[in-house]
């Protein structure tokens, strides 16, 4: 479920990039937007993107932690330190 939610987005952000892009390519080309401009819009939302990407690795890998938590799973920390309590 986690997959195809990731894979989801991740095709819906490199649609939403194409399209983007397309549309400043169309507005370069009529002369309404320099080329300079252009490639600055385009690297100021690929910035925008991976910001917005990490942020939200971020958030699933807490909301990852607090399941693992209430469900009382052992961690790869905690199999560890039995490992070492064996020993």
């Amino acid at each position: 479920m986690f997959k195809d939610l990731i894979y989801t987005g991740i095709g819906a952000a490199t649609l939403l990039k194409e399209r983007v892009e397309k549309e400043v390519e169309k507005l370069e080309e009529k002369g309404k937007l320099k080329k300079a401009d252009a490639k600055a819009f385009l690297d100021a939302i690929e910035a925008r993107g991976k910001e917005e990407e990490e942020a939200f690795k971020k958030k699933l890998k807490d909301a990852m932690k607090e399941v693992v938590d209430e469900l009382g799973l052992a961690t790869k920390a905690d199999i560890e330190a039995l490992g070492k309590d064996k020993s």
